[in-house]
């Protein structure tokens, strides 16, 4: 299948900067997807969706639309809409007026034009408010509406740029909703900008991670949690621990102890960090036989429904939720459950990763850990 949006080698440098903003970036959108873009601010995500949308001109490489080379062809010819944060809409126009200024661009009437602009504020659920102006509605209200124009353009690929950013938690967590609605309805193929990696596994089927102008991972949501790159992409996805140690087959060796790694790691022998998911940790009795780890409560705070303990090992900290009622406080002993499926261990490049010859023994037998 033919995909809806190509990033073939696309390379960008701002005016009389030698470094690239975006350093040939490949990327495939399926026809139908949503592709979350995340990464640092300056890590070149916008100016990615900028050059999609051919509002930046790329210094090398190709954009396609199904196939079809775009690179060079003008914003309005290229079956586009984009949302940015602040919604651009025309203050002298009724809502219901914004809706339709594609269709009338295109030479439907005004009858036409306003009919199909009444599907559109149905779906985001402000057809009531089609006679308002613009500057009568509040800013959510307003995105709802941006993103209406910008599905009743009928666009092949519909980009967004962080436009639910400014938003408090609640009205996010509503546009996400809408977003997914509208998916479900219209199934258009959606390229999302975030740096919000709750935001990106809430409505993305795949997460493309960028660093540096680099795209450094592509993939399934599940499988970018669970199998990181390296520590950069762990902890632009919330990971909070990255452990330095040895890996030996399918064992990594730290201050945690041995921990059998997943069958399918791909990390060489040799010095390797351990990235582990703190919210799949366990705490259990310090005497409990399936605790992986032991060690002494150091701390403990509230994060929304949940404590937050901090489980000192003696060189690492590991950060561990539990419900609130518990009774560990600190200075208790504790044991910690760190399951197979909550690791992945990477090479470790970092100053200093080849000094580690205490942890380096003999590969563990079939079976040992």
């Amino acid at each position: 299948m033919t995909a809806a949006l190509t990033l073939d080698g696309l390379v960008h440098r701002f005016p009389g900067s030698s470094t690239p903003v975006l350093d040939h970036v490949d990327l495939e959108v399926p026809v139908g997807d949503c592709v979350a873009l995340l990464g640092p601010s300056g890590s070149g995500k916008s100016t990615l969706l900028r050059c999609a949308a051919g509002l930046d001109t790329p210094a090398g490489g190709r954009v396609l639309m199904d196939g079809r080379d775009v690179t060079r062809l003008a914003p309005e010819r290229r079956g586009v809409s984009l949302v940015s944060q602040r919604p651009l809409l025309f203050p002298h126009l009724a809502v219901r007026d914004n809706v339709a200024f594609a269709a009338r661009v295109r030479g439907a009437s005004r009858r036409e034009a306003r009919a199909g602009a009444d599907r559109y504020l149905d779906l985001v659920q402000l057809r009531h408010l089609g006679r308002r102006h613009i500057n009568a509605l509040s800013g959510g209200q307003q995105q709802r509406v941006a993103l209406a124009r910008a599905l009743a353009a009928g666009p092949d690929v519909l980009l967004l740029d962080e436009p639910f950013t400014a938003m408090d938690p609640e009205l996010r967590l509503e546009m996400h909703d809408l977003l997914e609605e509208l998916r479900a309805v219209l199934e258009p193929t959606v390229v999302l900008v975030t740096h919000d990696h709750d935001e990106a596994s809430a409505v993305a089927d795949s997460i493309a991670v960028i660093v540096d102008g680099r795209l450094v991972q592509h993939g399934a949501v599940d499988e970018v949690y669970a199998r990181p790159a390296g520590e950069t992409v762990h902890r632009l996805l919330g990971g909070r621990h990255a452990v330095r140690g040895v890996t030996c087959g399918h064992v990594h060796r730290s201050s945690l102890g041995e921990l059998a790694l997943p069958a399918d790691s791909t990390c060489p022998d040799g010095p390797s960090l351990l990235l582990v998911r703190h919210e799949a940790l366990r705490l259990v009795a310090a005497d409990d036989p399936a605790a992986t780890t032991r060690g002494r409560v150091v701390g403990t705070r509230r994060r929304g429904a949940k404590r937050v303990l901090e489980v000192s090992l003696g060189a690492e900290v590991l950060i561990v939720e539990v419900q609130p009622g518990g009774t560990s406080a600190v200075g208790d002993h504790a044991g910690v459950v760190v399951p197979a499926t909550a690791v992945w261990a990477v090479p470790d490049v970092r100053d200093g990763a080849d000094d580690r010859s205490d942890l380096i023994t003999a590969r563990p037998q079939h079976g040992e850990v």
